[in-house]
């Protein structure tokens, strides 16, 4: 009885080696994950060969010139949550009302989608310098249902759509765990854009093809396509022609909302007691990005400000509004340890 509890304790210890790394057996500054979830760690794990190149490559060394085609499949990655079984991991994303924490989900999110985002963009040539991919806007988060915190859950996430210097990628969470995946598992998807960016020059940078195999795939990339030439529309400022049929009830309620908002400034008393001010809506919050939260690039990560927004925007709502946030956020600059 002794030698089996002696060799199934071995086994266990060989399983917490190969499940879990030690941060011990890899530089320090490959181990920024360690601060956040044992999720985004192994995330840095699986990204570390892609880290210990961009050290050991100079600023002097030639960029990436041959672009690979590569398939959605070939990037796609997927990390398990074991939340039935783990108790301090099912904790670390419960909130007081005993629901799940959005934020910390839309970091690890990130987290993978940056992952995903290095593994289409890497080449197998170690002498050329890797790209300095950043999170360019974070858009389309549709929840299909509630979230539970004690019940498995999966992130899954492949490139979808490639232009010349960005990147979409669609990312899944999915809610029960099993083997044959059914329509109603999918819990919430989230269209994740990164752009590319030379590592020296700071200049916008190609990245590989992608060839979609399926229908799905290619539907997706279309999508992406779509979404894409819709995001340029609105930096050109037209988000809204004067031939769209839209036009004329855009500016009749356009003009009603001034009108309400003027009477409001000049003569409260008399305003829409349902109404209120955009300026009165402000809230502002200053946060230090901290040494931890960067990422391989040595930047601050994208889904640490994710998670910071979203919370100021649930704030805001249970302060002011009756209803969930909607709509997208688009970062004006890259993030960084140094601002």
């Amino acid at each position: 009885m002794e030698g089996t509890s002696g060799e199934s304790e071995t086994q266990r210890k060989k399983e917490l080696t190969v499940n879990v790394p030690v941060p011990e057996e890899k530089p320090f500054t490959l181990w920024p994950g360690k601060y956040h979830s044992p999720v985004t760690a192994a995330l840095w794990h699986a990204s570390s060969s892609f880290a210990q190149r961009a050290r050991n490559v100079s600023m002097d060394s030639p960029a990436q010139i041959t672009l690979q085609s590569k398939t959605p499949e070939e990037n796609r990655t997927s990390v398990v949550y074991k939340f039935s079984s783990d108790t301090s991991l099912r904790e670390e994303y419960r909130n007081p009302w005993n629901l799940f924490r959005i934020g910390k989900l839309l970091e690890d999110l990130d987290a993978l989608a940056g992952t995903i985002a290095v593994k289409h963009c890497s080449d197998s040539d170690h002498t050329t310098r890797p790209l300095l991919l950043v999170t360019a806007s974070v858009d389309k988060i549709s929840t299909k249902k509630r979230l539970r915190v004690d019940v498995d859950l999966e992130l899954a996430g492949s490139v979808t759509w490639v232009g010349r210097s960005s990147m979409e990628i669609r990312m899944e969470v999915i809610q029960p765990v099993r083997e044959l995946r059914e329509k109603d598992d999918v819990a919430l998807i989230a269209n994740f854009t990164f752009v590319a960016r030379d590592w020296r020059t700071q200049k916008a940078a190609p990245v590989n093809h992608l060839v979609p195999q399926t229908e799905e795939e290619k539907q997706l990339f279309a999508m992406g396509a779509a979404r894409d030439a819709h995001r340029k529309k609105l930096r050109m400022g037209n988000q809204l022609s004067s031939t769209s049929p839209f036009a004329k009830e855009y500016n009749d309620r356009l003009t009603q909302i001034l009108r309400e908002g003027r009477v409001l400034c000049e003569m409260p008393a008399l305003g829409d007691r349902n109404s209120i001010l955009m300026r009165d809506t402000r809230l502002e919050n200053a946060i230090i990005c901290q040494p931890q939260q960067r990422n391989i690039h040595g930047r601050g990560r994208g889904g640490f400000c994710s998670a910071e927004i979203l919370c100021a925007v649930h704030g805001n709502r249970e302060r002011r509004a009756t209803t969930h946030p909607r709509g997208s956020y688009s970062p004006c600059h890259p993030t960084g340890t140094e601002v």
